[in-house]
């Protein structure tokens, strides 16, 4: 009986070791988003892009350079928002779309909001007929570029046959703290002309969007992949759930496999923005199986978000409750964008 009790009292003893151990755990947190810019132009006007058809260029040439101004400081001061309230810091990466060009990103990352985190800036021009790019800022502290690359998308009219030109898909390959990850930075056709008929050029997309994927795995099976954007589709659309055979629960994600955890978001009646009294998901990150390991030596995922922060909330008029957009009846509502942005953090044990 005695050594019975020893027994207990001994297992009692190293249980409570244990948990203390647990709670002495140390995690280091990362932010990685992505947010759709609405319209982010310059007040110049670029003769060999269609960029007179942007917001701020219908605008009076009196009224541009301080929109302008206003624009990029309201950007600057979500960009520096997201994700801080737990990691303390601005994203260490963000990829946004919706970037006339690399100067507006210039003026971005030297905002006073931004300056200090020292951002980097990965951007190629696109043929979209707008001008129209995608982006990704990285503090350069944190992360170290790599590879970047540029993929075109062909695609075509579905009547006329012409080809349709829009973003190309951003790939940019580097070390998160050492941690080797790939970011794909998306933004995929409109549904413009309706989304059924539109519906084969985000599929068309979604392909390419696939082949990149299965590249960098064909090179490293358990590479950890990283695909985010303004794909103008749902979690549930068939550009995500049929071509990218994105995943909503977590452990139905196989090996190569894609997890979405936006779609848990877009069930519930969650979304980024909005039309017509109705809610989109349009805005997702999504990743490859690796960041859902367990063994935290290296980055995995945490948590997913929307970053819908009050401020970023129409409060008024016919658009209330809607994203708070920068513009609207043709001039600057000194609102941000009709996107929200999304995030997810990643997390690392800290061994001392």
């Amino acid at each position: 009986m005695k050594s019975f009790k020893c027994l207990l009292i001994l297992t009692f003893f190293f249980a409570i070791i244990n948990v203390n151990a647990q709670e002495k755990k140390k995690y280091k947190i990362h932010t990685v988003a992505f947010y759709n810019l609405e319209n982010l132009f310059d007040s110049i006007n670029d003769p060999v892009k269609y960029d007179e058809a942007s917001p701020i260029m219908e605008m009076s040439a009196a009224n541009r350079a301080e929109v302008y101004e206003k624009k990029i400081k309201n950007m600057a001061k979500v960009v520096a928002d997201i994700g801080s309230q737990d990691t303390k810091n601005s994203p260490a990466v963000i990829g946004v779309s919706e970037v006339e060009n690399r100067q507006v990103l210039v003026d971005l990352i030297n905002d006073p909001q931004l300056l200090d985190k020292d951002y980097g800036i990965v951007h190629y021009d696109s043929p979209d007929k707008r001008g129209i790019d995608v982006a990704l800022l990285y503090q350069k502290a944190l992360f170290k570029v790599l590879d970047s690359s540029s993929h075109e998308l062909f695609i075509y009219d579905d009547l006329s046959r012409d080809r349709v030109f829009t973003r190309d898909q951003l790939l940019v390959s580097g070390e998160l703290e050492g941690d080797l990850i790939h970011v794909i930075v998306n933004h995929w056709p409109s549904r413009s002309g309706g989304e059924a008929r539109s519906r084969s050029k985000r599929v068309g997309a979604a392909k390419l969007n696939k082949r990149i994927i299965d590249s960098l795995q064909s090179n490293d099976p358990y590479a950890k992949i990283i695909t985010m954007g303004d794909l103008n589709d749902n979690p549930t659309n068939e550009s995500v759930k049929e071509i990218l055979k994105a995943e909503r629960k977590e452990n139905k994600v196989g090996f190569k496999g894609i997890y979405n955890p936006m779609e848990e978001f877009f069930k519930q009646g969650l979304g980024s923005n909005a039309y017509r009294d109705s809610w989109s998901l349009f805005d997702q990150i999504l990743f490859t199986q690796p960041f859902l390991e367990k063994d935290y030596s290296s980055f995995r995922f945490y948590k997913a978000g929307i970053f819908n922060k009050s401020y970023l909330t129409n409060k008024r008029g016919r658009y209330k409750g809607y994203p708070y957009r920068s513009f609207a009846d043709g001039g600057f509502s000194d609102g941000f964008s009709d996107h929200f942005p999304v995030y997810i953090y990643l997390i690392r044990e800290v061994t001392e």
